[in-house]
């Protein structure tokens, strides 16, 4: 029996997809895997027991990575769940950024209880004036889940669109629309779009990407929208751009203490995913990844271990170990399962910088020894023994 530890509510699409083999740690009960939203976890001392932890959504900076693989828990996020729904809301910071939509709805506010509302409206709606973004030329930095859909559907509205990505997929290639305009640097994005929206990773060397020197090569009046992350964007360049009028308003779904106080922001509470559908998207492949790891040892959408998959077990026993990724750890493996007479049907090993995993497929049932001598090997993190 699988025990489920919950730190938020996730959707009961997903929780519906457990069998009958899996329970909600309760009490004292230590889990064999933790389910997670926003809850923060880098406090958290985690139990021997652990074996995995699923972000139902893609942001994973609430929970400790490295801590996590250094104790051999697995941890998974799900890419691409949430996306249509992050798209749907730049669609709308787009119409945001043009026209003075929300402006114009604080001013009605306003004058609400005065009387005349109609008239006063008539003659005061030349404030709020914008533009329409058919035949505006659209920038995308990073064209997967979020940043491609978004690129097609603007090519769809009439825009004219540009889009950089040097690391997209072949699959994600594979469905931009054949319109989008690919060019090799961000530079070309700054120097020849209307609108630019950011959809990288926030990493050491994106953060504070759009500064002083990538908006000085922008053009004047220019739209920015994040729905990526609050760091990308250094908000003193920001300020400064915002004032000068160079930058004419910037759309976010990061606002932070800095920008939400802003003249010419749009901060939207962080709502990308914040839908019925996303949710449920987002807690049944969390659901289903956690299942998949803890049955049969697979690694689909792991941010600290690489992805790999064997597919089902349908061997005596499978060996899964996590390991760091050093030199010779393969040759130790199987030197310690040869030595007990066990033969190995069919292996797999994948690495991706510091740490490594490698599954064995064998034919008889595993001897406590060889679990013992591997897990002796230098770097190995952990052993687990799946039938």
């Amino acid at each position: 029996m699988y025990k489920i530890q919950y730190l938020n509510p996730i959707s009961s699409k997903g929780t519906a997809l457990w069998t009958g083999d899996y329970k909600t740690a309760e009490g004292e009960e230590t889990p064999d895997a933790i389910m997670v939203r926003s809850a923060a976890m880098h406090e958290m001392e985690f139990p021997k027991s652990l074996l995995a932890v699923s972000r139902a959504g893609a942001g994973v900076n609430n929970i400790p990575l490295n801590r996590c693989a250094d104790e051999g828990i697995v941890v998974f996020n799900t890419p691409g769940a949430n996306a249509n729904g992050v798209v749907e809301l730049a669609m709308c910071g787009m119409l945001l950024g043009s026209r003075d939509v929300v402006g114009g709805i604080q001013w009605v506010q306003s004058i609400k209880d005065e009387g005349d509302v109609a008239k006063k409206v008539e003659k005061g709606k030349s404030k709020f004036a914008g533009h329409e973004i058919a035949g505006k030329t659209l920038g995308v930095i990073g064209l997967g889940a979020i940043g491609g859909p978004l690129a097609n559907n603007a090519i769809k509205l009439g825009m004219q669109v540009y889009g950089c990505d040097p690391y997209i997929s072949i699959d994600a290639a594979w469905h931009l629309d054949s319109r989008i305009i690919p060019v090799k640097t961000r530079e070309e994005i700054y120097e020849k779009c209307d609108i630019i929206s950011v959809h990288v990773p926030l990493m050491d060397s994106t953060r504070g990407m759009i500064g002083e020197e990538a908006i000085s090569k922008m053009k004047d009046g220019v739209i920015l929208l994040n729905f990526a992350r609050d760091a990308l964007v250094d908000d003193d360049a920001l300020e400064q751009a915002l004032k000068s009028g160079k930058i004419k308003r910037y759309v976010t779904d990061f606002p932070n203490d800095r920008t939400a106080n802003m003249e010419g922001v749009v901060a939207i509470p962080h709502l990308g995913a914040s839908t019925e559908e996303a949710e449920d998207n987002c807690a049944r492949m969390a659901v289903r990844q956690v299942m998949n790891y803890l049955e049969n040892g697979n690694i689909v959408n792991s941010v600290n271990f690489p992805n790999c998959d064997m597919g089902k077990c349908t061997k005596a026993a499978r060996l899964l170990i996590l390991h760091k990724n050093i030199p010779n750890s393969l040759g130790q493996f199987t030197s310690a399962v040869a030595k007990e007479n066990v033969n190995i049907s069919d292996m797999l090993t994948r690495s991706t910088g510091e740490y490594a995993c490698t599954m064995l497929d064998l034919d008889s049932a595993v001897p406590q020894s060889v679990v013992d001598n591997i897990q002796a090997v230098d770097g190995v993190l952990r052993v687990r023994v799946i039938m």
